[in-house]
């Protein structure tokens, strides 16, 4: 099987070409290949399918064979795939994923993507609609319990569910290994969650880490940083565009608040090419 590793800021996943190559078992190869010992090394595998709906689809999962709804990152390099690799000679895409379809506009340069803009859609704050449980109509500095510990998060869908968490420190001190996985399996998201713990500096400047549902920490993630962005307007603390900083490098956020709708935009990169003999 011909596959082709990628990333984005960092988060990176091997890409299949299903216009070409089958594959039975997703999630079982998803687990394999992802090993970062024994497999290719990546958070995730990505499956580029053709679309009765839109132009691709994006079927991806988790390094753990979970299915993910929809990822930022990963859906720039699938836009980069489909244009470099010749499966398409348009710069502006639609891409069918499990959180709905997405639309995108590629930059080109001497022939390749170097960015691509993503209309990510409407953020979703309904609490069922995330889902979180929750009492009020939206969980906006909303406290949990957390291993013993209260935070104060803001829930938000981007296609998948995160949380969003203020933390008064630089992130790069904080204890994400211990607290990420108790976000992510608590009680209150029946879905699992990604979490984000965030430090605002300045009105358009926030800094993240993550802990993704199904993949541990990644170097960033752009659902992510969406949800951070949302989070950062909903709080009063930020503009409505915003540079996210992620350990693997800087998005640009904008949440055009008349459409309701976010603007991801960000790099895309091939890494190499290779074939699957396992």
């Amino acid at each position: 099987m011909k596959f082709t590793k990628m990333q984005g800021l960092g988060n990176d996943y091997v890409y299949v070409n299903c216009f070409e190559e089958k594959i039975d078992n997703p999630p079982e190869l998803a687990r394999r290949i992802s090993d970062r010992h024994f497999g290719v090394g990546s958070d995730g595998l990505i499956m580029i399918n053709p679309s009765d709906r839109a132009d691709f689809e994006m079927e991806m999962y988790n390094a753990d064979g979970s299915r993910g709804e929809m990822c930022g990152n990963g859906i720039r390099c699938v836009a980069k795939y489909v244009y470099d690799y010749g499966l398409t000679d348009k710069t502006d895409i639609s891409v069918e994923t499990l959180g709905g379809i997405k639309y995108l506009e590629l930059t080109v340069e001497d022939g390749k993507v170097r960015t691509v803009k993503v209309d990510m859609g409407k953020p979703e704050l309904e609490p069922q609609k995330i889902p979180v449980k929750a009492d009020g109509d939206k969980a906006v500095d909303e406290p949990i319990l957390v291993g013993g510990e209260e935070y104060r998060m803001t829930c938000v869908s981007m296609g998948n569910p995160h949380a969003v968490v203020f933390v008064g420190c630089d992130v790069r001190d904080f204890p994400l290994e211990e607290i990420g996985p108790k976000f992510e399996g608590h009680e209150r998201f029946p879905n699992r969650v990604n979490t984000e713990f965030v430090r605002v500096i300045d009105r358009h400047t926030a800094e993240m880490r993550v802990w993704e549902r199904g993949s541990g920490e990644t170097l960033a993630c752009g659902t992510g940083a969406c949800a951070v962005a949302v989070a950062c307007v909903l709080n009063g603390l930020t503009e409505d565009e915003v540079t996210v900083r992620l350990l693997g490098g800087d998005l640009q956020i904008r949440w055009d608040r008349e459409k309701d709708t976010v603007y991801m935009t960000g790099p895309a990169e091939v890494v190499f090419d290779g074939e699957w003999l396992g």
